[in-house]
């Protein structure tokens, strides 16, 4: 079946679809990973986004239910140059087109997506609707025109989870067949904006008990359960939508130890009074390279976001910058000097270099024992 992608500047692809039938809107985006498809698909962060993979072949090593980060698939839409309909791989449970179509997702192969990734270099990350009913253009606009588009929308509320919730899975072993756990040693409250799975299985194999919250918790509810630290999720959308959970976190400051992640280290940002910003095209790939400011060490981080923290809006204020961008020079990392709270904007959890930035979940189980 032929699926058409029209991008506000007016570009149009025509390809051939794989997974489910449909139309929808989302923020055209591009990841430069050439493995980890499935928990990108997975990752609420990609809510709202047609997702581009630079890598030429996807889908060669299947599906598997222990990759998956969410309960299912978040992503509008997903683009690749080619889909495998052959995986290889002894924890392959179905295919790539199989799960798509399973989980109601679009995905589009056959086109030149080289060009693509370079429209969105050039102009920066554009709005688009994607569609294998309706191919006219003229209508396909008037509909595009219509999407709302990301910045200044919560779209925190479309993922976060309903009730509260105890997590008790740990790190899974796929040699061993078991799960790495730790006897609890910390109550741990983590705000879900999105949160992803291996956050919440590194926590605990961290040896913290955790309860997971809605994104709108206000700071006196998470304060009754007598947590030792809150931790701040990754998540989808313009983290000044977040307005509960901004106030939030201005309430939690210093009178909990805070450690945040991606959206969370935006959310922290704006709780101590700063500025996010857009940009251009985001940050989205497994080798972004990152220095550790106290340490000098380089790290090979995952990244996916669209938004970040602005140092300037911070200056004058007793906080730190920690870690820096190398691609860039954009905002990694934030420490504040007189209360217990620190973020990083990269994805620690999701095991770049392989574990270049696993110590940082050390450093928040020491911030809690101080």
């Amino acid at each position: 079946m032929n699926v058409t992608l029209l991008l506000e500047d007016g570009t149009l692809f025509e390809g051939k679809s794989f997974g489910a039938e449909g139309e929808k809107c989302g923020e055209v985006v591009f990841n430069t990973s050439m493995s980890g498809y499935q928990e990108i698909l997975t990752d609420p962060s990609y809510h709202e986004q047609i997702v581009t993979m630079t890598y030429p072949l996807i889908g060669n090593y299947g599906i598997n239910i222990e990759d998956e980060e969410s309960s299912r698939p978040r992503v509008a839409g997903f683009i690749v140059k080619e889909n495998c309909e052959l995986p290889s791989n002894w924890r392959a449970g179905e295919k790539l087109s199989h799960y798509l179509k399973r989980n109601n997702i679009i995905g589009m192969q056959g086109i030149d997506t080289r060009m693509l990734v370079k429209l969105l270099r050039v102009k920066g990350s554009l709005n688009g609707i994607f569609s294998t009913q309706d191919h006219k253009v003229d209508s396909l606009k008037r509909k595009l025109a219509a999407y709302p588009g990301l910045v200044g929308r919560n779209i925190v509320d479309d993922v976060t989870t309903a009730k509260a919730y105890l997590w008790k899975k740990g790190v899974h072993d796929i040699y061993a067949f078991k799960q790495k756990t730790v006897k609890p040693r910390y109550k741990v409250v983590a705000y879900d904006f999105g949160i992803k799975y291996n956050i919440l299985r590194l926590l605990v194999s961290h040896g913290c008990e955790v309860t997971v919250v809605p994104a709108a918790t206000p700071a006196k509810e998470v304060l009754s359960k007598k947590p030792d630290g809150v931790f701040l999720s990754n998540g989808p959308g313009d983290p000044q939508g977040v307005v509960k959970g901004i106030q939030a976190v201005k309430d939690l400051l210093g009178k909990v130890p805070v450690f945040g992640i991606c959206l969370g280290h935006q959310i922290l940002t704006l709780a101590l009074g700063g500025h996010t910003y857009k940009l251009k095209f985001g940050h989205r790939g497994a080798n972004h390279p990152v220095k550790n400011l106290q340490t000098g060490k380089i790290e090979i981080t995952s990244q996916n976001h669209g938004f970040c923290s602005d140092m300037k809006s911070l200056k004058g204020k007793p906080i730190e910058l920690t870690h820096l961008n190398l691609n860039d020079n954009t905002v990694e990392g934030i420490r504040c000097k007189k209360i217990p709270a620190f973020s990083v904007q990269y994805h620690p959890e999701a095991s770049p270099g392989p574990h270049d930035s696993a110590y940082l979940f050390n450093d928040f189980i020491l911030l809690m024992g101080k």
